[in-house]
C-alpha cells in the first residue's frame, strides 16, 4: 500500500546539517544485526533516529493539513501547502474561468521542506535536514499529513487516500467508492454514486473532506446538507425525490387531517392519477386538497399525473 507510519518522540535543538547527517546515517536500515546485540546502543541509536524525524511535529502546515512540506504544482508549476489549497487558489472566483483547474495530484514531482527550505523529489525524509515531512505520508496520493488520529488509508479502487481506519470501511466497485462496514450488505448500488455534486452544495463529493451520507434511495449527500435539509423540513432526495427517512409516523398525521377536511360536494367523487415517488407506482385514487395517498406502500409523497 502507499501508506507509512513513523513514530518519534521529542524535539533537539542541533543545527540541520547536524540533524540530517545523523538521520542519514542512523536511517533504521543501516543498523545491523552486530550493533543490535547491544540493547543500549539500539536504543540510544533509535532515539536519535526519531529526534531528528521528530522536529517541527504538528508545528507547520496549511489550514488543511499539518505537514513539513509544500508541493510544486505539476501544472501551473507554483507552490502551494497543499492540492486542496491549489484547487481552492486556481478554481477562485476571482481566476478567469479559462484558466481554472484543478491540481494532478498523482503528477506532483517537487515538495520543499518547511524546516530547511530545500526544494527535492517527493519522499517522505528531507534530503537536506533529515526531518520527516509527514508522519503519514502516501507515495502514490504525495499526501503528507502529521495528524495521524484521523486513521488515513490509501484505498486502491478510489485510487486516493481515505480517512476513518481501513478495518471501519470497504469499497464498493460498483458505487465507485468507499463506505462504512455497516452498509456492506444493505446499501442500495448506484453506478458511480459518488462521482458526481453534492445536489446541495455542488461540491464534488467523491474527494471532498467533508461526511458524506448514502440514502436509501442510494443516492449522496453530505451529512451537513441533509441535516440542513431536514431543518428546513425537506425530507425528499434532491435527485429522484424518494423519502429520505422513515415517514410512517407523518403519513399518519396526513390521515388525521385528510380525515378531518371532507372536501365539498362538486369534489367528493372527483378521481385522479398519482405517481408514488417511493414505491414507483402508478395509480388512480380520490382527489384530496391536502394530499393523495399511494394505495401500494401507503405513503403520501406522490405527485399528480392527470386528472
Amino acid at each position: 500500500m502507499g501508506e507509512v507510519y513513523v513514530n518519534f518522540p521529542q524535539q533537539s535543538q542541533k543545527s540541520d546539517r547536524e540533524m540530517g547527517e545523523m538521520s542519514r546515517n542512523l536511517h533504521p536500515h543501516s543498523i545491523n544485526e552486530e550493533s543490535e546485540s547491544s540493547t543500549l546502543e539500539r536504543v540510544a541509536a533509535e532515539s536519535l533516529i526519531n529526534e531528528v524525524l521528530g522536529r517541527g511535529l504538528m508545528e507547520h502546515g496549511c489550514p488543511h493539513y499539518r505537514r513539513r512540506c509544500c508541493i510544486r504544482a505539476p501544472c501551473c508549476n507554483e507552490i502551494f501547502g497543499c492540492h486542496h489549497c491549489h484547487n481552492e487558489a486556481k478554481n477562485s472566483i476571482n481566476v478567469d474561468q479559462k484558466h481554472r483547474h484543478d491540481i494532478p495530484r498523482h503528477q506532483v514531482r517537487q515538495v520543499t521542506c518547511l524546516l530547511c527550505g530545500t526544494e527535492q523529489e517527493v519522499g517522505q525524509i528531507c534530503i537536506h535536514c533529515g526531518v520527516c515531512m509527514g508522519k503519514y505520508f502516501c507515495k502514490v496520493c504525495k499526501l503528507y499529513d502529521d495528524d495521524t488520529s484521523k486513521q488515513q488509508y490509501h484505498c486502491e479502487g478510489c485510487g486516493i487516500c481515505r480517512i476513518g481506519g481501513r478495518e471501519n470501511f470497504f469499497h464498493c466497485y460498483k458505487c465507485g467508492c468507499c463506505y462504512s462496514i455497516l452498509l456492506k450488505n444493505s446499501h442500495p448500488c448506484v453506478e458511480g454514486a459518488m462521482h458526481h455534486d453534492c445536489p446541495i452544495c455542488f461540491e464534488f463529493l467523491f474527494e471532498s473532506r467533508n461526511d458524506v451520507t448514502v440514502l436509501p434511495c442510494g443516492h449522496t449527500i453530505h451529512q451537513k446538507c441533509l441535516e440542513e435539509m431536514r431543518d428546513h423540513y425537506q425530507y425528499a432526495c434532491p435527485l429522484c425525490s424518494k423519502s429520505v427517512c422513515d415517514m410512517s409516523k407523518v403519513w399518519e398525521k396526513f390521515d388525521m387531517e385528510i380525515a378531518a377536511t371532507p372536501m365539498p360536494e362538486p369534489y367528493q367523487n372527483r378521481m385522479v392519477q398519482i405517481l408514488c415517488n417511493d414505491c414507483g407506482k402508478k395509480s388512480e385514487v380520490r382527489y384530496h386538497v391536502v394530499a393523495q395517498k399511494c394505495p401500494d406502500c401507503k405513503s403520501y409523497n406522490t405527485r399528480q399525473t392527470r386528472g
